[in-house]
């Protein structure tokens, strides 16, 4: 057995050994392998990673995701095409989430994905591609994720979707334009002035509030 499977079988096993696997509580075990392969090669920490993604669940795919995240050298390494096969089958809009503000957005603002990619996944027949595309911008503007904000790449991306309707892709189209709007507010009060005829009602009262209130409503 590799040594990446080796640990990986070890954090599944202390996964269900947990009384209540809650986000807390993974997340504690996750800080501890953080720590202990702190110094491993980005090869082994890569290895961890794709190992416990073969295992279905929220609670693998947050300690994978966080890994790579925590280990600088790791996630530096990792190629497009790493990127873009940890987003496949994404189905729910927690793990959609958790890989676009961890490691799909972080990937993309260091140039690790490419723009064309993410124009992929807005024009995705699958909602949470196109949801991953719009959560993929989060990083590029919040600061607590790193981000120092990109209007240039934030607002095509936007712009695509404007008339999409599915839910989980309104919802996140909020999120990335009011997390926009404390980078550069002039330009998301000039978009959503521009494209007022065709964003979700949704949409426009929840970043007209943050506008003028910095509240989401």
């Amino acid at each position: 057995m590799s040594p990446g499977a080796a640990i990986a079988g070890e954090i599944r096993d202390r996964i269900r050994a947990l009384k209540s696997a809650t986000t807390p509580s993974v997340r504690r075990l996750r800080r501890h392998y953080t720590r202990s392969l702190a110094q491993s090669p980005p090869s082994i920490v890569r290895a961890v990673a794709r190992e416990l993604l073969r295992t279905p669940g929220w609670t693998t795919r947050l300690v994978a995701y966080e890994l790579l995240a925590g280990h600088r050298e790791a996630f530096a390494s990792l190629r497009e095409r790493d990127v873009v096969a940890m987003g496949r089958g994404l189905s729910d809009w927690g793990s959609v989430d958790l890989f676009g503000v961890t490691v799909s957005g972080p990937a993309w603002r260091m140039g690790l994905v490419s723009d064309r990619t993410v124009q992929r996944w807005a024009k995705s027949s699958d909602r949470w591609q196109r949801r991953l595309a719009l959560v993929s911008t989060v990083a590029l503007n919040s600061r607590a994720r790193g981000g120092s904000g990109d209007m240039r790449r934030t607002l095509p991306v936007c712009r695509g979707l404007v008339a999409d309707r599915e839910d989980m892709v309104v919802k996140a189209m909020s999120w990335a334009l009011r997390e926009a709007v404390k980078r550069d507010a002039a330009a998301v009060r000039q978009f959503i002035s521009k494209h007022e005829g065709h964003l979700a009602p949704r949409v426009l009262r929840e970043v007209r509030s943050k506008l003028l209130t910095g509240r989401k409503s």
